[in-house]
């Protein structure tokens, strides 16, 4: 009988918390995500002249 292998606690994966079964992250985390992702683009880009 094979020992089940829990991927959350692997030691190659940082910062995977377990979450119960049919858990879903929520959207707000999505959408702060991408809001985040567009201001950081936006201030790199603002580095460069010219645009």
């Amino acid at each position: 009988m094979p020992i089940p292998v829990d991927t959350a606690r692997r030691p190659d994966v940082l910062l995977r918390k377990r979450m119960p079964e049919g858990h879903q992250v929520s959207a707000w985390w999505m959408i702060g995500a991408f809001v985040g992702v567009s201001v950081g683009v936006v201030a790199l880009l603002g580095f460069f002249p010219g645009g």
